[in-house]
């Protein structure tokens, strides 16, 4: 059976969780905290990062969220994630590294750190200046996403693909450190609530971080 080596508000291994819940793989999660450093994780991925899949019955191990959902897509024909013709792929692969870049540098990177690090490792408060500048660029990722919603039925054009559950993971993990400012952006919501509403969503959104606890919408999904 595949292993995710992941830890709960890794947007990444989020991106990956959706990924193989939408294959139909079946998959167990192997708790990692990348932080600590472990030489057992280490010797897996020595850039000490997650999502790490791993098959130690066919001895394979992945590393990279985008190569590993890339494979996925590959080795089962089943939802393709990156769908369409050339030119629909290449914009699901822009939207992607979008998510995985600049949403991620910009808001959810950011957050994690103020908010789930500083308050695990470092055992220090927030910076708040670091906070209302992550709500501040947030706020002009779902202006995007709004104009997206606004001009074609999915993120990434008329099917869903992996720009819906890219940009799902690391908005999932903004809200759950509350970093997001719903008002204003109904089309955002929306779709966000139907992303919520997945069965391979379900899960995530019933999982939590110890000692730290999103806000009460955070699982709602109406």
């Amino acid at each position: 059976m595949w292993q995710l080596h992941s830890f709960p508000l890794c947007p990444f291994s989020r991106k990956v969780r959706l990924a193989l819940s939408e294959k139909g793989v079946t998959y167990e999660i192997w708790r990692e905290h990348p932080w600590e450093g472990r030489d057992a994780f280490l010797a897996l991925n020595p850039a000490g990062r997650t999502p790490v899949l791993r098959h130690k019955g066919k001895d394979i191990t992945l590393i990279d969220s985008q190569a590993i959902c890339e494979f996925l897509d590959d080795a089962v024909e089943r939802s393709p994630l990156i769908p369409g013709n050339a030119i629909r792929r290449a914009e699901i692969r822009r939207l992607v590294a979008l998510f995985d870049g600049n949403f991620y540098e910009d808001v959810t990177g950011p957050l994690l750190v103020e908010k789930m690090k500083k308050r695990i490792v470092a055992k220090a408060p927030p910076d708040s200046r670091t906070l209302r500048e992550v709500m501040r660029l947030a706020a002009q990722h779902l202006e995007y996403i709004d104009w997206l919603v606004d001009s074609r039925r999915w993120l990434g054009g008329s099917r869903i693909s992996l720009a819906d559950f890219a940009a799902a993971s690391h908005i999932s993990v903004a809200d759950y450190l509350g970093g997001i400012d719903w008002d204003g952006h109904e089309e955002a919501l929306g779709w966000y609530r139907v992303m919520k509403s997945r069965p391979s969503f379900r899960p995530l959104l019933a999982e939590h971080m110890e000692g730290i606890h999103p806000p009460a919408h955070y699982a709602q999904v109406d």
